[in-house]
């Protein structure tokens, strides 16, 4: 069985004699192919040249998982423990026997989901890694499942995939795009899994909110506002985005704060200064 990979977002389809002739989710105008055209790669591939996946420990309860060298974006995943069992969140585009061995240690897992397309990896190849565990997909973007399986489950607005873990469907960089909460994080001042529907800034007081971050298309203020008022009943002081970018405390505020200054500039508060 061969599962296709893009080269570009590491995104799996399903097994066909011929890889797909585009990837949907790189041909979109938040994404982008190569100037080189398309390319994809397999998992014996991917193995082949050299990709090995990395686990480390963000905080308690809390871990990394990468892929060296780089495969697709390049995302970090997350890995929540919980006493419900653990979540995969953003899985990355590669899974090799040493993360299978890591992740069981840490007591396997019992569910995985992506923030929104760019990051569904190679989801059920990681769900056949664990005896076919739940992938969590938002309803609303449904049309950009490259590969359907038994073990995917639908959901919109609110989800409780596990105790102590709520989906919320923000919207905003796609229609589905969505973040975890996850209240025992930070030492039980909550934690926020935000992918990139809220981007963590350079400068860690700070948080942005796009349509496309290759292609610099921004949301309009209704989208921030959108975003930031789904989130408004959840408790949260850090937040983690989806490459090793975090705000670290007073996320909540973080956010609000972001947010006002965002929709003050393309609203034109700030032209003056321009």
């Amino acid at each position: 069985m061969t599962v296709w990979i893009c080269a570009t977002c590491a995104v799996e389809y399903a097994d066909t004699a011929e890889p797909p002739s585009s990837c949907p989710i790189c041909s979109d105008e938040r994404q982008y192919v190569p100037a080189s055209g398309q390319r994809w790669t397999t998992l014996p591939e991917l193995s082949a040249a050299g990709h090995r996946t990395q686990l480390s420990e963000v905080e308690p309860g809390l871990y990394g998982i990468t892929v060296e060298p780089q495969v697709g974006i390049g995302q970090r995943a997350l890995l929540v423990q919980t006493p419900g069992g653990n979540l995969l969140w953003d899985p990355v585009g590669f899974v090799d026997r040493a993360a299978v061995d890591r992740i069981n240690g840490l007591g396997g897992l019992a569910g995985i989901a992506a923030s929104h397309p760019h990051m569904f990896g190679v989801q059920v190849e990681w769900s056949r890694a664990f005896g076919g565990v739940p992938v969590y997909v938002a309803e609303a973007d449904k049309e950009w499942l490259g590969r359907t399986d038994e073990a995917v489950r639908f959901w919109s607005g609110t989800h409780e995939p596990l105790p102590g873990l709520t989906f919320v469907q923000a919207g905003g960089h796609f229609r589905g795009s969505a973040v975890a909460h996850w209240p025992a994080g930070a030492e039980g001042r909550g934690v926020l899994l935000s992918g990139d529907t809220i981007a963590p800034a350079v400068d860690r007081r700070w948080v942005t909110f796009m349509r496309s971050y290759p292609n610099s298309i921004p949301l309009s203020q209704g989208a921030v506002e959108q975003i930031v008022g789904r989130l408004e009943p959840y408790a949260y002081d850090r937040l983690y985005g989806n490459f090793a970018g975090v705000v670290e405390i007073d996320a909540k505020a973080a956010v609000r704060r972001s947010a006002d200054r965002y929709i003050g500039w393309i609203r034109g508060d700030f032209d003056a200064d321009t």
